[in-house]
């Protein structure tokens, strides 16, 4: 007889990654508690990646621990360590991480480079940016089909493809896709394209007034949705970095 008790298989998960000059607990404490104020259900025990790239010193790692704790989220492990970095983060019980070809930042010339703030994924408060309309990309054949609407409390997860809502997305429901998202409809609640960490996708609707969107753990809230695109169609992508938002045509 066989044992297949135990099965050890390798797999992605989306992971949202924090980027802060200044780690010091009290600090991140404040950055942290600011950020998560604007959705607290939409981070509670979500799994957090530190991105040491632009940290030279080596933080406390098991006061970091001890401080996500307390904020109901999970710090997982660190990624662009460097080598003492790296030893006190596994002291600590802490992963390290490789930082991934596709999230990797080209640096840019000294001369142009803006000035560094501390700030935990200050990218993700940035007003929706204006960009020339694209064509709405087929989606794949395999594409996960919902012919009704989405009503609040649904979830629904398009695993490895793209997702299509042939209804609207209702306030209180989440959609998540690995591929792009389609909704021919209203969307009001949550949309989450790319979750296993493809900037390339894309959330494309009928009628945008959501409460969260976002792309490969880069996410809005609904207050920065609100303005030229609000109650109109639209094409929501990442861009140099960030998410940025144009009209269907």
């Amino acid at each position: 007889m066989s044992d297949n008790s135990l099965e050890l298989k390798g797999s992605l998960f989306p992971m949202s990654v924090l980027h802060c000059a200044d780690l010091s607990p009290a600090t991140l404490n404040t950055l942290l508690s600011a950020k998560l104020a604007q959705a607290p259900a939409f981070f509670m025990q979500a799994p957090i990646v530190l991105n040491l790239s632009d940290v030279l010193q080596t933080p406390d790692f098991t006061a970091l621990k001890s401080l996500f704790t307390e904020l109901k989220l999970v710090l997982v492990g660190v990624s662009g360590a460097n080598a003492a970095q790296k030893i006190a983060a596994h002291a600590a019980g802490l992963a390290v991480l490789q930082v991934g070809k596709a999230t990797v930042k080209t640096k840019e010339p000294a001369s142009q480079a803006q000035s560094a703030s501390s700030t935990a994924e200050a990218s993700n408060d940035r007003r929706p940016t204006a960009n020339a309309a694209p064509s709405i990309a087929p989606a794949t054949m395999d594409s996960k089909i919902v012919e009704q609407t989405v009503r609040s409390g649904q979830q629904i997860y398009a695993k490895g493809t793209d997702l299509i809502i042939k209804g609207a997305v209702g306030a209180g429901a989440e959609v998540i896709a690995d591929g792009n998202i389609h909704i021919y409809g209203s969307l009001r609640g949550k949309a989450i394209a790319g979750a296993s960490g493809d900037t390339s996708k894309r959330i494309y609707c009928y009628n945008l007034q959501a409460e969260l969107v976002s792309i490969a753990g880069n996410y809005w809230l609904s207050d920065s949705l609100q303005g030229k695109f609000w109650s109109n169609s639209a094409c929501i992508k990442m861009q140099d970095d960030s998410l940025v938002i144009s009209e269907l045509v």
